[in-house]
């Protein structure tokens, strides 16, 4: 095998190897009635010509192509980015596991809305300022990619249960870039099951040109995966719940969103959240295991569904961590000599329909550098916070996306950063 791919390799290797055994076979015939005649002009005259068949016949590996997929933390320059559609959104169905998610005051909208479209006067609005974000995206020198446009209407059915779909509007819930891998989250909501697809078409393309592409364990989603009578009601049973580590999503098998794990290098961190279990985080440390370490954080949050709105990694040893709701492992970080920032409190007004997320949107920001962030345009406190910083703010109005679940962060995956892998947590 290693004679075959020094000649050549591959099929027209072993044709080379053929050819010299013959014609060397050819020289070496009858050499024995020959013996008392000089044989070495025409063995050096086969050998030469084998040696020029084989010149002949070389062909020079394809050159290496950059992988359009690298990205090891949330800060570095960034060069390609994924951006989700509002495009066909729906409300998800009102099942156990969405009910966990969401505040009593807005199970009203989901009885009446579960499984159709977002007001649609409301939903135009949103994808008039996404728009908006990917033209700003490209001014500031960011290639922007987005996931195919779905009819999210269609009603699916498995062995286990049937439900329409919601939407391609946060690639940071379903896919995590590490390195040159794109990890696909297993989610955890059914109506989120088939929203890989939106993406699909991205990744093939991604993966032709070099990066490596994972697709962890897909859930049954089967009723074991949650806990049926998850007694939630107030903010309080929210909490007493939290703090003795009870979640609507059991262990039956391993289940995660990829916005529960944020970037640091050679360390990722992570939350036991609504959406994500340990077995989930389990299949992420031993995947990445031993590159990467993931450690696992807590909150005191009535509600954990990813980390990005609680605590948002924004630079070397520099983090947001939403004040209202502290990390239990604080001191860990500031040991390591990382800087905790402590962000205002967000502006945005209490009308403001946030059917899928909290106020706390405000830090839920987007690098595109160091020295560059991507803000919402009406947060001047925020604004003012990382000006102290010596951080340039690029200001954007998204509020009637926010009303959809997220923010930039949310709105956004980051394909390319161009950095180095590094340590930044001991």
């Amino acid at each position: 095998m290693l004679r075959v791919r020094c000649l050549r390799g591959g099929s027209r290797g072993a044709e080379a190897a053929h050819l010299i055994g013959a014609m060397l076979g050819r020289a070496l015939t009858g050499w024995v009635p020959r013996a008392l005649q000089s044989s070495s002009s025409s063995a050096a005259s086969a050998v030469a010509q084998s040696h020029r068949a084989v010149e002949d016949d070389a062909v020079t590996e394809p050159a290496r192509q950059e992988c359009p997929v690298c990205a090891y933390n949330e800060w570095d320059p960034l060069e390609e980015v994924i951006v989700g559609r509002a495009e066909n959104a729906r409300v998800p169905p009102f099942t156990v596991e969405v009910k966990a998610n969401t505040y009593e005051k807005h199970w009203p909208f989901y009885q009446k809305y579960g499984g159709q479209t977002f007001p649609k006067e409301h939903l135009k609005k949103a994808v008039a300022e996404i728009e908006e974000m990917c033209n700003i995206l490209r001014l500031e020198g960011v290639t922007v990619q987005r996931p195919e446009l779905v009819d999210w209407s269609f009603e699916y059915k498995t062995p286990d249960f049937n439900s329409t779909g919601m939407y391609a509007a946060m690639p940071r819930d379903i896919l995590l870039v590490v390195g040159n891998e794109i990890i696909e989250a297993p989610m955890a909501w059914r109506s989120r099951f088939f929203e890989y697809r939106a993406y699909r078409p991205l990744i093939k393309e991604y993966f032709r040109k070099g990066a490596k592409w994972t697709t962890a364990p897909k859930p049954t989603m089967a009723d074991e995966l949650y806990d049926q009578e998850y007694p939630i009601r107030t903010v309080e049973d929210r909490h007493k719940l939290a703090a003795q580590g009870k979640f609507v999503t059991t262990e039956h098998e391993p289940c995660f969103d990829a916005a529960d794990f944020i970037r640091a290098g050679r360390d990722l961190f992570v939350q036991r959240s609504q959406v994500t279990n340990y077995m989930g985080i389990e299949w992420m440390r031993r995947h990445l295991a031993p590159d990467y370490k993931v450690h696992i954080i807590s909150f005191k949050d009535p509600n954990p569904m990813h980390i990005d709105a609680t605590f948002n990694i924004i630079g070397p040893g520099l983090v947001l961590s939403n004040p209202d709701r502290p990390c239990r492992q604080v001191e860990m970080f500031e040991k390591a000599g990382w800087n905790v920032v402590k962000p205002p409190t967000p502006l945005i007004p209490d009308d403001h329909p946030l059917w899928m997320s909290s106020k706390w949107l405000s830090m839920n920001v987007l690098m595109l550098d160091p020295g560059r962030v991507m803000v919402d345009a009406n947060e001047h406190t925020i604004h003012k916070m990382f000006e102290n910083l010596g951080i340039k703010t690029v200001k954007v109005n998204i509020r009637h996306a926010n009303s959809l679940g997220g923010g930039f962060h949310c709105w956004t995956t980051d394909v390319r950063r161009r950095g180095t892998l590094q340590s930044y947590f001991n």
